[in-house]
């Protein structure tokens, strides 16, 4: 049956995936994905022979209508991101956008977020929180801060190796009290966590927080930690 399935894969260890994950991936016709080097090391890992059509922000355009194409001829497609869930802060979303349009059916095979897992081990409220994403780079970067500071709710964010100082230094501008949870490649062989203010984590930083990917967990305005 032609359908367009959406599939989460591991963000880092590789048996953090799910059997119905792999038994979709094993099924389809072909797989859309980001970056076809790295999806491979997941698909070699699991024996799955299948063909990697590469989709991402710059091939987009060119790519949707011919994927679209062949699920609509009859064929099935599973839609992977290189880490994490399709489609939350990674290329995808025109896809699903596009594929809903032409009366494609679409299919979740759940599995892990990097944000989700991050604010599960962060000890922050999980009741109420606000995922932002990455946040702009330029334009509007400091209103956002700004508002984020007056948030009531816990705040989850993206960033990369190369602005994680950045954001750490922004925090402690825009919010220098709150308690934050910073996460580096979580599941994988060298995950780290920090905690403390902003001011706390820069103070200690060393070589490792500057590799790798983050994901930032931010303490509610007037939250207080329990003793």
């Amino acid at each position: 049956m032609s359908k367009l399935f959406i599939v989460s894969t591991p963000i880092g260890n590789l048996k953090d995936i799910t059997y119905r994950a792999v038994e979709t991936l094993q099924s389809v016709n072909f797989i859309a994905c980001e970056d076809t080097r790295v999806s491979s090391i997941l698909l070699n890992h699991y024996e799955i022979k299948k063909e990697l059509i590469s989709l991402n922000a710059a091939n987009e355009n060119s790519k949707i209508k011919y994927i679209l194409e062949r699920i609509c001829s009859g064929e099935s497609c599973a839609l992977i991101s290189d880490a994490g869930t399709p489609g939350i802060s990674d290329p995808g979303v025109r896809l699903i956008s596009a594929a809903i349009k032409e009366g494609i059916e679409v299919s979740p095979i759940p599995g892990v977020t990097a944000a989700i897992t991050a604010l599960s081990m962060s000890g922050l409220p999980s009741d109420s929180f606000v995922f932002e994403g990455f946040l702009p780079q330029k334009k509007g970067r400091q209103k956002m801060l700004s508002g984020l500071a007056e948030e009531e709710r816990t705040i989850i964010v993206y960033e990369s190796t190369y602005r994680i100082e950045k954001l750490l230094k922004e925090l402690a501008l825009f919010m220098p009290e709150r308690l934050i949870v910073v996460c580096r490649e979580i599941t994988k062989k060298f995950e780290d966590v920090w905690r403390g203010t902003p001011r706390q984590i820069l103070d200690n930083l060393n070589d490792k927080i500057t590799k790798g990917e983050f994901v930032v967990v931010i303490s509610p305005k007037e939250w207080k930690q329990r003793d």
